[in-house]
């Protein structure tokens, strides 16, 4: 990815009030499942919204997350998202084969919030303790399409195996995949989300659990977006050693149809809000304004909306 691709919109978050995105009455977020990191994050953005645009209504969609969350703001039905960066580079390009029929050219990078981990998690009766043991076993491997199965495919792939080499493959979202393991009837779960995520805490709180860790060697091989991360010691019950793993840099992104105006304030409204996206979820912990504009697939075409230019922010539109 360019590096110096990345949307207007952050930018224009350090520039005082503009009170010019009155016009649209409503927005959409655009979230994941329930259990995972997306939808209370996504809530939290729908309350700041209502509660500091004028003349607002906002909606909190819980959806199979990223791909089809950039589906639907190609398709006009959705202000903002939550995406992956893969899923968004995926769908810039028009990957078919991540689910994307045709190139996404109406979507626009909001900014960079924080990043998604690898969690790959069995249970401690199936035996598997590393990547290679998954060979034969029962793996959930995200909602069909969604951004969690495009990095299982990935991160299967890095370690040279397909689906084809595992016992058994589940097309499940985070929760019903935890169900599964609770009722021995699922050996492990590849979840891309952020820390502590509501899914597995509620699996480790019930069941012995290991938490497989993806090399830097198996990283390297697929390269970015991709990057080495870390699971802290005691992110989950039971998990008493840091756990290296991958990690995607999660976006927020809208699109073309929703006016520069709006765009600068519901941008603006995310970095002055933080605290409140930090009592939400403690992935918004990691979200900062000084990584926002950088590294996203997507440049935003986008002009800033005059209070932002009248205060001369920077922006990096061309």
């Amino acid at each position: 990815m360019k590096r110096t691709i990345f949307g207007a919109a952050a930018a224009l978050a350090l520039a005082a009030s503009a009170p010019c995105a009155h016009a649209q009455s409503f927005i959409n977020v655009l979230t994941g499942g329930t259990s995972g990191v997306y939808y209370p994050l996504g809530v939290a953005i729908g309350k700041i919204y209502g509660d500091k645009i004028p003349n607002v209504k906002t909606q909190v969609q819980a959806t199979k997350a990223s791909v089809e969350n950039l589906i639907l703001l190609q398709q006009g039905r959705g202000e903002i998202a939550f995406t992956l960066g893969d899923s968004l580079k995926a769908a810039w390009e028009g990957d078919e084969e991540a689910g994307f029929k045709s190139k996404l050219d109406k979507l626009r990078t909001i900014g960079a919030i924080y990043p998604n981990y690898i969690q790959i998690v069995a249970t401690a009766e199936s035996g598997i303790k590393t990547l290679a043991d998954l060979k034969g076993k029962s793996l959930s491997v995200g909602a069909p399409k969604s951004g969690t199965e495009l990095n299982s495919r990935a991160i299967l792939a890095a370690a040279g195996m397909t689906y084809k080499d595992l016992g058994k493959v589940e097309y499940l979202p985070f929760a019903e995949s935890v169900d599964l393991m609770k009722n021995r009837q699922l050996g492990a779960t590849l979840q891309s989300a952020g820390l502590g995520v509501a899914s597995l805490k509620d699996l480790s709180s019930s069941a012995s659990i290991t938490v497989v860790s993806v090399p830097k060697e198996t990283i390297d091989k697929i390269g970015p977006p991709f990057i080495s991360a870390i699971i802290p010691a005691n992110t989950y019950t039971g998990q008493d050693k840091d756990v290296p793993t991958a990690a995607v840099v999660n976006y927020l992104v809208t699109s073309s149809a929703v006016s520069d105006d709006l765009a600068y304030q519901m941008t603006k409204l995310i970095f002055e809000s933080l605290p409140e996206l930090q009592n939400a979820h403690a992935a918004g912990k990691e979200i900062k304004l000084e990584a926002a504009a950088t590294g996203s697939p997507r440049r935003a075409g986008r002009r800033p909306c005059r209070a932002a230019r009248d205060r001369r922010v920077p922006t990096a539109v061309q």
